[in-house]
């Protein structure tokens, strides 16, 4: 198989979060593909369960020559190994949640995996880091920018930008 582009979003409200994403951005170029770019990290409230830390947030791109699913299982195996709690309530606390956004142009439709992400229209945290990496990527099921994304989102949570991919990286 070909390798594709692939974003990926990190977030974290638990513990020492900066070092979490690094952890998971570690962890992920071992075993996922090539990491081709890093936004920036933001700091956002917590959405829909919002009696809980603010997030630490940020998105990746990867080439990959995994699967859709293989690429979610490794995912998942990453955040269990650093310490997600898969018992907590949805959108709860959590050490690492790390979500497919795309995968290349495909849209898909399984069990456990939807792609692209379907609730990025409405997350500011996801559509600010993916702006800052690529405005001008089509949303394969939308049709729409990112720009138009972010410009159309009703999403006005806080979202502050806290540092630079370059320090990520260079650590």
């Amino acid at each position: 198989m070909n390798p594709v582009s692939a974003y990926l979003a990190l977030g974290s409200n638990l513990g020492e979060r900066e070092q979490h994403l690094i952890d998971a951005i570690g962890n992920i170029g071992r075993e996922t593909g090539n990491i081709t770019a890093v936004s920036s990290i933001y700091e956002t409230a917590a959405k829909y369960v919002i009696d809980q830390p603010d997030f630490l947030n940020m998105v990746l791109v990867i080439e990959t020559a995994l699967t859709p699913i293989d690429l979610l299982i490794k995912c998942k195996e990453i955040e269990k190994r650093m310490g997600r709690d898969f018992t907590v309530k949805r959108f709860g606390p959590r050490v690492i949640d790390i979500d497919i956004l795309f995968y290349g142009s495909e849209v898909i439709f399984y069990e456990d995996l939807v792609i692209p992400h379907p609730k990025i229209n409405e997350r500011r945290f996801v559509l600010e880091p993916l702006y800052e990496l690529n405005k001008k990527f089509v949303c394969p099921k939308s049709g729409k920018t990112i720009k138009t994304l972010l410009r159309e989102c009703k999403d006005q949570g806080r979202i502050e930008k806290i540092s630079s991919s370059i320090s990520v990286i260079s650590r």
